[in-house]
């Protein structure tokens, strides 16, 4: 008995080191055969999805400024200009200050603090320039250019009494026609939802085969066991009769 044992140690051993392997082409075709499901599963996303924007989701408008960053003496030295480049990251990180930011709530009597006013802030610098833009995105079109007009205004005084060099020349002022609507898109959201749904269902499916461990076929058994087999006996179902 004990023998018998000691003989079905390495068996089950060898069948937990196949389970380790993964057959991608054996996953591909179990894939396709549940491709009803995936179906149904981008079609029940993208209508979920579909419905957040529709009916849940509040539109985004973002105004923009700009502010470039020099000296402003008549005759500019290379060297000033490379101080100026430096000098860039600092001024976007004077521009979301929490001194800066709470001069525009106050100004503005925002229902804000400095943090939920930072969050709809962005200061971006384009590359080998010393152009600073201020970009503010929120739902509320007028708010959103009061606020980037008053936070590159307050930012300019600001600049000006940290570095003391010149202040930062202004390039454009937010303007009522010039906000722009970055409201995702319906079309979007409906292939995120589909593909979201896609995901989970072939989650649930290869997660199903990788955690089933019965033996199927005959192949099956030759694969895990490495037996050989002797019989095999068909299944049969008699049909109901009526």
């Amino acid at each position: 008995m004990e023998e018998n044992r000691e003989k079905q140690i390495p068996i089950v051993q060898s069948r937990q080191d196949d389970e380790i392997e993964i057959d991608l082409k054996e996953i591909f075709y179990l894939l396709l055969s549940h491709w009803k499901s995936i179906f149904l599963a981008m079609l029940i996303g993208a209508a979920i999805f579909g419905a957040y924007h529709t009916f849940l989701l509040k539109p985004s408008y973002q105004a923009d400024a700009s502010i470039y960053i020099t000296s402003t003496d008549s005759m500019i030295s290379f060297s000033d200009l490379q101080l100026s480049a430096a000098l860039t990251d600092d001024y976007a990180n004077i521009i979301k200050s929490r001194t800066v930011l709470n001069r525009v709530i106050d100004e503005l009597d925002l229902n804000l603090n400095y943090k939920q006013l930072g969050a709809l802030i962005s200061v971006e610098n384009p590359d080998s320039t010393h152009i600073v833009d201020i970009k503010v995105t929120c739902d509320d079109p007028e708010l959103s250019r009061n606020i980037t007009n008053a936070l590159m205004n307050i930012s300019v005084d600001q600049i000006y009494q940290v570095i003391g060099s010149g202040e930062p020349t202004v390039i454009d002022y937010a303007m009522a026609e010039a906000v722009q609507d970055v409201t995702p898109g319906l079309k979007k959201y409906l292939m995120l939802g589909a593909l979201l749904g896609a995901l989970i269902v072939c989650a649930i499916v290869v997660l199903r085969m990788l955690t089933d461990t019965t033996l199927k076929t005959v192949d099956d058994i030759d694969r895990y066991l490495h037996l050989p087999v002797l019989a095999a006996v068909p299944y049969y179902r008699e049909m109901d009769r009526k």
